[in-house]
């Protein structure tokens, strides 16, 4: 199977900046997975925080998939870049594709993606997304 190559910056919206930490290096001198996991969900509860999703009594979101794909390799003491975007909005969830970015690279090491649902905050069944969550997810699309 051919390999997607990375996304470049320019691919992505809203980027947030996070230092390594030397505890982030794993036995073979590099950033271990569960970190970059940790950094894509960083960077999307960040940004919904930031967006009073949080605040929202009547609807919760729930993960319903993740991933991550590896490019090349980080570790500490770089600087990671976390860029976000949309890259589908439907009826009840959509997905965010966060890029990682090491120091002043113009390519993603990592690209990790992160899929929600929209559900009643009382029975759990999925909802459409309310117009202020579309309105903000849709300021990050790009298919």
């Amino acid at each position: 199977m051919p390999r997607t190559p990375p996304r470049p910056r320019s691919d992505f919206f809203d980027f947030q900046t996070c230092p390594t930490r030397w505890m982030d290096n794993d036995a073979y001198g590099h950033m271990n997975n569960v970190i970059h996991y940790s950094l894509i969900d960083t960077a999307v509860t960040n940004w919904q925080r930031d967006r009073g999703f949080f605040d929202l009594a009547e609807v919760k979101f729930f993960v319903v998939e993740s991933g991550c794909t590896y490019h090349a390799e980080a570790a500490y003491p770089d600087l990671i870049h976390l860029g976000l975007r949309v890259s589908h909005i439907g009826s009840s969830s959509w997905r965010y594709d966060v890029g990682l970015f090491r120091n002043d690279e113009d390519t993603a090491f990592a690209e990790g993606f992160f899929a929600q649902v929209q559900v009643d905050a009382r029975t759990n069944a999925p909802t459409p997304i309310t117009a202020a969550v579309r309105e903000h997810l849709s300021s990050i699309f790009r298919a």
